[in-house]
């Protein structure tokens, strides 16, 4: 009997009530129902900003190694050039004394016996020359070590970050070799040097001094995008924009003025 109370009273309700009660359990539902989807969203969201995040972290470790591998090939570009021109510079050095031996050969008689003037009579006794030996000429001064040896050292110097031994080296190519094709090199990693000891003003006249000498040389891009951001360590920073422009202009097409888009849009 008592289980009958609440239905009877239920049916003893007003119909309008009862509709009513009907639109709050279905409101309800549905509030629970978007509930439920804003956590999806929720989730779908949080899980998206994860993935974005690790898709960031893998892009930054791809690009790190894009450096690293663009900068071991350029190191090992400029090693294959060096050991080319090196090859070449020691065929010619042997090619010319062939040559010379071939010259002497073919000139100096090989027994003095032969000669139109008769036997070459010995010096007298007391002659200079009869009896000891003639004082020996002074040593001549050692040359300078090869180009390839002398310019590989100095940039492993750089490579190991000694600025100030790898500066001597370039330096020391440069008055040794001022003319070969590594010479512009070596002086735009004298540059490089000075910049990584934050002396940005040398740095600059650096690679000033490198637009100067070697107005061709492949490594103008990129010591201009270097000198801007050396202006930009000094607070020059509407030189620095001066500098960026000019390589966009000039190599729009190399990775130097990509760096350049970037420092002007950072």
């Amino acid at each position: 009997m008592r289980r009958l109370v609440p239905v009877v009273l239920l049916l003893a309700l007003p119909a309008p009530a009862r509709a009513a009660n009907k639109d709050v359990e279905r409101l309800q539902v549905q509030i629970a129902s978007l509930q439920g989807q804003i956590a999806d969203v929720l989730r779908a969201v949080e899980e998206g900003q994860k993935e974005i995040k690790r898709m960031g972290e893998l892009l930054a470790q791809q690009n790190a190694s894009f450096n690293k591998a663009s900068m071991e090939q350029k190191v090992q570009a400029e090693a294959l050039q060096t050991a080319m021109r090196e090859l070449q510079e020691r065929l010619a050095e042997v090619t010319e004394r062939v040559q010379a031996v071939h010259t002497a050969q073919t000139t100096v008689p090989t027994d003095p016996a032969m000669t139109t003037s008769g036997p070459i009579a010995a010096p007298a006794a007391g002659a200079p020359g009869a009896g000891a030996p003639s004082a020996p000429a002074a040593a001549p001064a050692g040359p300078p070590p090869a180009p390839r040896e002398l310019y590989s050292q100095a940039y492993a110097d750089f490579a190991r970050g000694n600025y100030d031994l790898a500066i001597m080296g370039f330096t020391e190519y440069l008055k040794a070799y001022p003319g070969t094709d590594f010479s512009d090199n070596a002086q735009y990693w004298i540059g490089e040097c000075l910049y990584g000891k934050q002396k940005f003003q040398e740095a600059i006249e650096a690679w000033n001094t490198l637009f100067r000498d070697y107005p061709s040389s492949d490594k103008l891009p990129d010591a201009r995008v270097k000198k801007g951001m050396a202006l930009e360590k000094l607070g020059r920073r509407s030189q620095a924009l001066v500098e960026y422009r000019y390589v966009i202009d000039r190599f729009p097409n190399s990775s130097a003025a990509r760096i350049a888009r970037e420092r002007i849009n950072p």
